[in-house]
C-alpha cells in the first residue's frame, strides 16, 4: 500500500512536471517566432540599405536571396496564430525555418552570414531541451558547411578565399579553393559554432534544472498551504464559536472573536462552565507567529482548561500550567494569559493574570474603564513560579471586555499604534452595545485605523455580560 502511495505521488508529480514544462514550450514558441520576425525586419531593413545603395552586396542576389530568408523567418509567427502556439511538433517546426533562413542568406552572403548561424542555436534556447540545441547544431553544422560551397558559386563570394568573379556565369572553382574553403572557412567557424551550442547547451539544461526545481518548490509550497489550511480549520474548530455559546443560561450573554496574522495564530480564548454555577473565560497570547506558536497555543488550551476545576484556586491553576509547559518548551515559547471565574450565584469574579494586559470593566450604568491588575509572570517562563490570584465584585449588568496586544499594537501605513486610548474611547462610545455587536465595531474601528498596512499579530477579544445572579445552584 504504501508503495502504491509513492508510486502515484510520483506519477503525480512527473505530470505535474511535464504540464509546466509544455506550457513552457508554447510560451517558448511564441517568444522564438516573435525573435524570428524581428530578424525578418532587420533583413527587410537592410534590403532597404541595398536597394538604395548603402551596401554593396550584389543587387541580384540581395533580390533573390532576401525575399526566401524574409519568408522563412516570418512563417513561424503565422503558424502561431494558426495553432495558438500549442501543436508538439512546432518547436521543431521554427527551429527548421530559422536555420533555412539562414541557410539561404549565408548561401547569398557567405562573409556577412555567419554571424547569424548563431541565431538558430540560440533560439533553441528556449525550449530548456539539449537534445534540441544539439539537433540545431548539427543541422546548423551541415547547412552551414553547405552554404559556404554553394555560396562559392551563386553567392557574392569572399574576398578572403578567392579573387571574386562579379558574374557568376564566369566563375572557376578550383579544387584548391575548396580545400582552402574547407581548411580556413568550414572547420574554424564550425568549431565557433561548436563553443556557442556549448555555451547554449549549458544554458539549456540549466534553466530546465531551475524550472524543476521551481516545480517542486510551487508543488512544496502548495502542499503547506493546503496542510495550512486544514490547521487554520482545525484551529478554529477547537475555539469555541457557535453563538449564542449558551442560550439555556439567561444569567449572562458571551462572544469572542480570533483573527490570526497569518493562517494559523497563537492567540486563543475559551469559556466553559466549571460546574453549574461558574463560568471560567480565558484569553492568551503565544510568543511568535504560525505553526509554532499555534502547536503551543494547543498545548497550553488544554492545560489550562483541563487543570480548571471547582474550587481549585485559579492562582494554583496557572502555577502548575506553568511546570508543565516548562517541561517541553525547548523553543522557548511562553503564553500571556489571563483566567476568570465567574460565581453566576454571587457574582464574584476570581481571577490570575500571567503578564496579560488589563481588562476594561463596565459597570451597570457606567462606561468601560480598565481595570488595573498585577500584570504575574508569563507562563512556560521560568519555572517554580507561584501566581496568585485575585478578585471583584460584580454585578448584573456589569460587562468585561479582555483582549490580546494584538488590539492595541494594530499599526497602519504610519506606523502608529492603535493604542489604548483609541481602545478605551471605542469602547466608551459603545458601552451599551451587546458583546455580539461590540466586538464587530471595535474591530471595524481597528480596520478603519490600520487601513491598507498588513496585519503583523493576532487580533483577539472577548467580552461577557452578567445579566442577572443564578437564584439558587441548579442540579444535575
Amino acid at each position: 500500500m504504501r508503495k502504491q502511495k509513492e508510486k502515484k505521488k510520483t506519477n503525480a508529480n512527473n505530470d505535474t512536471q511535464w504540464q509546466a514544462l509544455l506550457e513552457n514550450e508554447t510560451e517558448a514558441n511564441r517568444y522564438a517566432a516573435k525573435c524570428l520576425a524581428v530578424c525578418a525586419g532587420v533583413g527587410a531593413l537592410a534590403w532597404l540599405f541595398n536597394i538604395i545603395g548603402l551596401f554593396i552586396i550584389p543587387p541580384m542576389i540581395m533580390n533573390i536571396g532576401m525575399p526566401f530568408t524574409i519568408l522563412f523567418f516570418l512563417i513561424p509567427t503565422l503558424l502561431c496564430k494558426v495553432t495558438n502556439g500549442t501543436p508538439s511538433w512546432l518547436k521543431y517546426a521554427i527551429v527548421v525555418c530559422g536555420i533555412i533562413s539562414i541557410f539561404i542568406l549565408s548561401s547569398a552572403m557567405p562573409k556577412h552570414g555567419v554571424l547569424a548561424w548563431a541565431v538558430p542555436i540560440v533560439l533553441s534556447c528556449h525550449y530548456y531541451s539539449k537534445n534540441l540545441t544539439r539537433l540545431t547544431l548539427v543541422a546548423s553544422w551541415v547547412l552551414f558547411s553547405a552554404s559556404i560551397y554553394l555560396g562559392m558559386y551563386i553567392g557574392e563570394g569572399d574576398l578572403n578565399l578567392m579573387i571574386t568573379e562579379p558574374d557568376i556565369a564566369k566563375r572557376v572553382i578550383t579544387g584548391k579553393m575548396l580545400f582552402e574553403a574547407t581548411l580556413f572557412f568550414v572547420v574554424p567557424r564550425a568549431l565557433i559554432l561548436l563553443g556557442i551550442s556549448s555555451i547554449c547547451t549549458t544554458i539549456a539544461a540549466r534553466t530546465r534544472r531551475l524550472l524543476e526545481r521551481q516545480i517542486k518548490d510551487s508543488e512544496e509550497r502548495q502542499r503547506i498551504s493546503t496542510e495550512l489550511d486544514v490547521a487554520t480549520r482545525i484551529q478554529a474548530d477547537m475555539l469555541p464559536c457557535i453563538f449564542p455559546a449558551f442560550p439555556e443560561r439567561p444569567e449572562f450573554d458571551i462572544y469572542a472573536t480570533m483573527n490570526p496574522a497569518k493562517e494559523v495564530g497563537g492567540d486563543f480564548y475559551d469559556f466553559f462552565m466549571v460546574d453549574e454555577t461558574h463560568l471560567a473565560i480565558v484569553i492568551a497570547d503565544v510568543s511568535g507567529k504560525g505553526v509554532p506558536a499555534a502547536l503551543f497555543m494547543v498545548i497550553g488550551k488544554t492545560l489550562i482548561n483541563d487543570h480548571t476545576k471547582p474550587g481549585v484556586d485559579l492562582g494554583e491553576v496557572f502555577s502548575e500550567v506553568n511546570e508543565l509547559l516548562c517541561r517541553s518548551n525547548n523553543e522557548g515559547l511562553f503564553i500571556t494569559a489571563f483566567e476568570g471565574v465567574l460565581d453566576l450565584v454571587t457574582g464574584e469574579f476570581t481571577f490570575v493574570n500571567a503578564g496579560h494586559e488589563m481588562p476594561f470593566i463596565a459597570k451597570a450604568g457606567s462606561v468601560y474603564e480598565a481595570h488595573k491588575l498585577r500584570p504575574g509572570f508569563v507562563l512556560a517562563g521560568m519555572e517554580d513560579m507561584v501566581y496568585q490570584s485575585g478578585s471583584i465584585q460584580l454585578s448584573p449588568g456589569d460587562k468585561i471586555f479582555q483582549y490580546t496586544d494584538g488590539v492595541t499594537e494594530a499599526t497602519n501605513a504610519a506606523h502608529e499604534l492603535y493604542g489604548m486610548e483609541r481602545l478605551s474611547e471605542v469602547l466608551v462610545k459603545n458601552t451599551d452595545k451587546k458583546p455580539a455587536e461590540l466586538l464587530p465595531t471595535v474591530k471595524a474601528d481597528i480596520d478603519a485605523f490600520v487601513g491598507e498596512a498588513p496585519q503583523f499579530d493576532d487580533i483577539t477579544m472577548l467580552c461577557v455580560s452578567y445579566l442577572k445572579k443564578l437564584d439558587s445552584p441548579r442540579t444535575v
